[in-house]
């Protein structure tokens, strides 16, 4: 599995606008740049004639020049490194590669090996998730963890006193990334599998962090429902503000009630319970 960077020199006007619109193609990394933006994808969901596409219309807005630059599975590692650095969630929680020094002062800190993996809790989504976390009593609880990533949230789950731990992810990269971080933040006994939700049927848990794109939630979150225990918590992110409506019309179908929601950036995160 190799990736794509896509480097889009334009305004700072438009770099927001730019996201939104490519977090619907697949790509789920993003960092600003003095010049504009670095977009990532994994190689088989690159499009670029849907990237022309968008281009060509907000060109009128401002002058955008793209270009594009593969990069190995390998190689990854080396690249995201160069720009990955701690990050802290609310004065509690101390995000940090394991290359940086600790730093005293955090309740929480969470070391992860910056691989493309997603979730380092640099992006909006992953911090808002954070957030929630500190916020939501996990402790003696069930929690799954669905699509994990780097396991970040897994983590976080484990610190906060969760008494089991259930992590999915469909890549198997993933999977191999947030074992090593599960090692690593001595969080080793979290049950991982490698498929889709449908792996946990039958489980009942207490929490459900999920943190993965708009289509997906809307397809899984009626399985979310069955898997949650009553009076159970589903926290959701990976969409924009302008999606609620959307993700708060599957959840009621559901049977879920939205309680709050917050916004980071354009980007959401919902905190809902199941009724009964």
């Amino acid at each position: 599995m190799n990736f794509v960077e896509l480097h889009i020199q334009t305004s700072t006007d438009l770099v927001e606008i730019l996201i939104a619109e490519l977090g619907n193609l697949a790509f789920d990394t993003f960092e600003e740049t003095d010049d504009g933006l670095n977009a990532y994808a994994e190689e088989v969901n690159f499009d670029l004639e849907a990237v022309n596409e968008i281009i060509g219309r907000y060109n009128e807005l401002g002058a955008m020049t793209i270009t594009t630059k593969l990069i190995p599975k390998e190689n990854w590692n080396e690249e995201w490194e160069k720009n990955f650095h701690p990050i802290t969630v609310k004065d509690q929680i101390l995000v940090r590669a394991d290359f940086h020094e600790p730093q005293k002062g955090f309740p929480y800190e969470i070391i992860i090996v910056p691989k493309m993996s997603f979730g380092t809790g640099h992006h909006d989504t992953t911090s808002q998730m954070l957030q929630w976390q500190l916020q939501t009593d996990q402790k003696d609880k069930t929690v799954l963890d669905a699509g994990t990533g780097t396991g970040i949230l897994s983590i976080m789950a484990g610190k906060c006193g969760a008494s089991k731990i259930l992590a999915n992810d469909i890549d198997e990269w993933c999977i191999d990334n947030s074992q090593e971080n599960f090692s690593l933040n001595e969080c080793q006994e979290v049950d991982l599998r490698l498929g889709d939700i449908q792996v946990f049927e039958g489980e009942q848990v207490d929490i459900i962090l999920a943190n993965i794109n708009k289509n997906v939630l809307l397809k899984e979150i009626p399985f979310y429902a069955k898997l949650l225990k009553t009076k159970g918590s589903l926290i959701l992110s990976g969409f924009y503000e302008h999606d609620i409506p959307d993700l708060e019309q599957c959840l009621t179908s559901a049977g879920l009630k939205k309680e709050a929601h917050t916004v980071q950036n354009n980007w959401a995160a919902i905190r809902c319970m199941k009724a009964s």
